[in-house]
């Protein structure tokens, strides 16, 4: 047990000390700060001007119209009359004066039309603004045309009521749908840049103590499951002193613009009102989702002799994490779908599929029960099978580009 604790602080501290951890760390502690005070920092580059949108009617009955439900739909912009020639008024909007130039007309079956100048059509806001009003418009003049009052228009095109009531007494309001839908998003995506992110520096650590042939001497001196695990858990210790950093970050940041976040991102997120339950399983099935891949990373990082063929031997792995994270996306929208209740069973999706379906539906506890037993299960079977790897790879040297070589690594197991 003490060769394991000497292996874990050392690949502990070995990573805590390198400048990736303190760059990768700083990054996203900006990134952090940068979130809780995004609006401030929106209101200090934005300018409180208004877009100046240029008008020419040439119907003579357009404008005041188009003005009025401009200014009430959107505060950003402003729109003038103008009398000088467009080419003047183009002009005016290369120099910066007039945003852009909007030209308006009826057409021959006296249907509003536009034509907008601007120097870049890149920027669409302003557009779909004077699109939207000029559409309202048409339907306006078209309805007055044909004799139909507005407030008959007003009553056809107002929403309709459509209530959503399950018939299940267990099942979900649509209220507490949108609140889980939230806090699974953001475990979801924690869980899926944890395991690429630690399940890398894990095969990339391993590769790069064999390239330096200390892995001999680690191995001859520590069985091959206590230096696989110890790495693992040194790994994961420093993963967790980074989100440790991010959690007082956040949880400070929080606490200085409660009333400006409370209610806002935090309601939309449902991090004020979920089950603890929820956060309970979130962190069961975080820790086994992160031993299942981390088993498998560092059994794929024993094969390579060089760090350069880490990437490659691990593309299964990652292609995996993201096959499990692309069928989470399509199961926030359909949580109850036959692919993604037969994939949270499968021990490499459950940990964001099984949880998925937890913060979103009323599984029985025996379902659960079953993917986390399945789980762990294949844990311990990749451990058994990882450790043979493990023995076997790290002795191995030279290139090792395919996962042909665990038969290799395994064979040089049986000769010991």
């Amino acid at each position: 047990m003490n060769k394991f604790w000497i292996i874990l602080s050392h690949t502990y501290m070995t990573r805590l000390k390198t400048k990736s951890f303190y760059i990768s760390t700083a990054i996203i502690l900006l990134f952090i700060i940068g979130m809780a005070n995004f609006q401030t920092i929106v209101d200090i580059f934005s300018s409180d001007d208004k877009d100046t949108i240029a008008v020419i009617d040439k119907s003579d009955v357009l404008f005041d119209s188009l003005q009025e439900s401009v200014s009430n739909s959107n505060e950003d912009v402003e729109i003038v009359s103008v009398d000088e020639s467009e080419g003047v008024i183009k002009e005016s909007v290369r120099e910066g004066i007039y945003k852009a130039l909007v030209v308006l007309e009826l057409n021959e079956d006296q249907v509003p039309e536009a034509t907008y100048y601007s120097n870049t059509i890149t920027e669409t806001a302003v557009q779909m603004v004077l699109e939207q009003q000029l559409q309202q418009l048409k339907i306006a003049m078209a309805t007055q045309a044909a004799g139909i009052d507005q407030a008959t228009i007003t009553e056809i095109y107002e929403p309709i009521t459509f209530q959503r009531i399950a018939l299940n007494e267990s099942a979900k309001t649509d209220e507490e749908l949108n609140q889980a839908r939230g806090i699974v998003y953001i475990m979801l995506f924690l869980l899926y840049i944890a395991v690429l992110m630690y399940g890398t520096i894990i095969a990339t650590d391993v590769a790069t103590e064999k390239s330096s042939r200390v892995m001999e001497i680690l191995v001859s001196s520590a069985s091959p499951v206590t230096h696989m695990f110890a790495k693992i858990t040194g790994i994961a210790l420093l993963g967790l002193t980074q989100i440790s950093l991010f959690v007082i970050v956040g949880y400070t940041l929080i606490q200085s613009k409660q009333e400006e976040l409370t209610g806002g991102i935090f309601e939309y997120f449902g991090i004020q009102d979920t089950s603890p339950t929820v956060y309970i399983y979130g962190i069961i099935f975080f820790l086994l989702g992160y031993l299942l891949y981390a088993t498998l990373a560092a059994m794929l990082g024993s094969l390579v002799s060089r760090v350069e063929d880490v990437q490659q031997l691990i593309t299964p792995m990652t292609l995996l994490v993201v096959a499990a994270f692309l069928i989470a996306m399509f199961g926030l929208s359909m949580p109850e779908s036959t692919l993604v209740t037969v994939t949270s069973f499968i021990p490499f999706f459950a940990p964001m599929l099984m949880f998925l379906r937890i913060g979103m539906l009323e599984v029985p506890f025996w379902e659960v029960a079953i993917s986390i037993s399945l789980l762990i299960g294949t844990i311990i079977l990749l451990a058994l099978i990882g450790s043979r790897v493990y023995k076997g790879g790290v002795l191995m040297y030279g290139r090792s580009s395919s996962l042909k070589d665990m038969k290799k690594a395994i064979e040089l197991t049986k000769k010991e």
